[in-house]
């Protein structure tokens, strides 16, 4: 049997207006440039390029007509195509149509145009097979050796196995080979092309391949012999065994260290044709000193200025002057409404974009004031997401879409938004202070301390805490971590 029952339930949804300008929010400024030229392609009723006069730029008459136009549009969306009666006498007037004033000018005359060079030239992959094809090989090697030159990675490296590639070649190019071959072209040919060092199949055999093509002395004998008999224990810096073993003196040791450390360990890196793509980041916010005082700016390059088109009152003149309304032209009046509509919610998105990123970056860099002003990272103070929130009385994953994707040109340089939120930690002094704090004093310690005897995580952690902070040691171990420092062990020299 079925029974009939009424549930009450309360729900928070969100428009779609909310959902375009938390869209647009999110975007950095390449991307929001790509998602505005979109926009126009896709509504035709946005333009960049007004098509009216100063005059009618501001017309009087503009916000009565867009609420006329709205109410009575509103009411034909709830009738049928066929009983619409459309009444444009009250949207025209004897003079010429008045346009919309609504637009977006995302432009600043203090904007900076900067642009980007590309450059296109012979790529590294072309760069090797000219040299290869100086060599007297058969077409099958040829064709072997250009195929094995298509498998080093960006860095110059055969990263794949010999045996991988000989079947490959069977299933891929009908080709075949032997690994004999394979090896044959790869010791004696690829591994003899510039940038020297290419072909190798690790670091090991890389270092070595550059240090036989250098003028033979005492010196690059013995870091050759270091590497190939000892390369374990030297990349783990284990100094005194390899004094003990090779017989050498400390300086004798350093000097083939030295020599080593000159060594290119990416050969492929350093062809200047290796075209790759590099990702340039354009700031979308700029904050300069001026008379000691911080100015902030929202970069609008390139975005150009956004107005909703006035040609189609066209079609409302042709429609008022038409006898017989067809069902045809009514649908296109609606269709042009619901143009002119989307047309209207983007720019008021955009206008309320560019607000939301002011207002927030300028309550983080007010609440990061000292540090603008000095570029001193001890200044920063610890922020989180919950504080800039409060201050702008948004929400939080408001504040997380403009920290997370947008960047800030400052006078020291250009750098992620949601680098500058840390976690409070509390000194000895009872005083709360930044985690970025706490590794800028870590870096220092480490860069100053004495490398022939590096400290360890347990004295780091000590010289911290004589400095007011009490750390554990693995919490200094993650730090040292997140700032991409090696263990003592690593950071030694002799």
């Amino acid at each position: 049997m079925l029974k009939q029952e009424l549930h009450q339930k309360l729900q928070q949804k969100l428009s779609p207006q909310q959902i375009q300008l938390m869209k647009l929010v999110q975007l950095p400024t390449v991307a929001f440039e790509q998602r505005v030229k979109q926009e126009m392609e896709e509504n035709p009723a946005l333009e960049d390029e007004p098509d009216y006069g100063e005059d009618e730029l501001f017309d009087d008459r503009q916000d009565e007509y867009e609420e006329d136009f709205n109410d009575e549009f509103d009411d034909y969306e709830r009738e049928s195509i066929d009983d619409i009666d459309i009444n444009v006498d009250e949207y025209l007037s004897d003079d010429e149509f008045p346009s919309y004033k609504s637009y977006t000018n995302n432009y600043s005359s203090d904007d900076e145009e900067k642009k980007v060079p590309y450059a296109q030239g012979q790529t590294f992959y072309d760069h090797l097979t000219q040299q290869l094809h100086t060599f007297r090989l058969t077409e099958n090697q040829k064709e072997v050796a250009d195929f094995l030159i298509g498998n080093l990675d960006e860095d110059g490296y055969l990263r794949r196995e010999i045996n991988s590639i000989v079947d490959d070649m069977a299933f891929s190019q009908n080709v075949y080979t032997t690994t004999e071959t394979l090896e044959d072209l790869l010791l004696n040919y690829i591994q003899k092309l510039d940038p020297v060092g290419v072909g190798a199949r690790d670091l090991r055999e890389c270092l070595l391949i550059q240090l036989r093509n250098k003028t033979q002395n005492e010196t690059v004998e013995l870091a050759y012999e270091l590497l190939d008999k000892s390369f374990d224990a030297f990349t783990k810096k284990h100094y005194k065994k390899l004094m003990q073993k090779h017989d050498i003196s400390e300086d004798e040791l350093r000097n083939a260290i030295n020599e080593i450390e000159h060594l290119n360990p990416k050969p492929g890196k350093a062809f200047g044709g290796n075209t790759k793509i590099i990702e340039h980041i354009v700031p979308d916010f700029t904050i300069k000193i001026i008379n000691g005082q911080l100015e902030l700016t929202l970069n609008g390059r390139n975005v150009p200025q956004l107005f909703v088109s006035r040609e189609y009152s066209e079609m409302f003149d042709t429609y008022k002057k038409t006898e017989k309304k067809s069902k045809e032209q009514k649908k296109a009046v609606l269709f042009v409404k619901q143009k002119l509509d989307a047309a209207k919610w983007f720019i008021e998105a955009i206008q309320q974009r560019q607000n939301t990123l002011m207002i927030t970056m300028e309550a983080i860099m007010d609440y990061q004031k000292n540090y603008f002003l000095t570029g001193d990272e001890r200044e920063i103070k610890p922020m989180i997401l919950k504080d800039i929130a409060e201050i702008i009385e948004m929400d939080i994953s408001t504040v997380s879409r403009v920290a997370n994707s947008k960047y800030v040109n400052t006078p020291y340089g250009t750098f992620l938004i949601k680098e500058l939120f840390s976690e409070a930690m509390t000194n000895e002094d009872g005083e709360e202070v930044s985690t970025r704090e706490i590794k800028k004093i870590l870096q220092d310690i480490v860069e100053q301390e004495n490398k022939r005897k590096p400290l360890t995580d347990e004295k780091l952690a000590k010289m911290l805490k004589d400095n007011g902070y009490a750390i554990a040691r693995r919490t200094v171990a993650k730090y040292r971590e997140q700032l991409n420092i090696p263990v003592a062990r690593l950071r030694k020299e002799i």
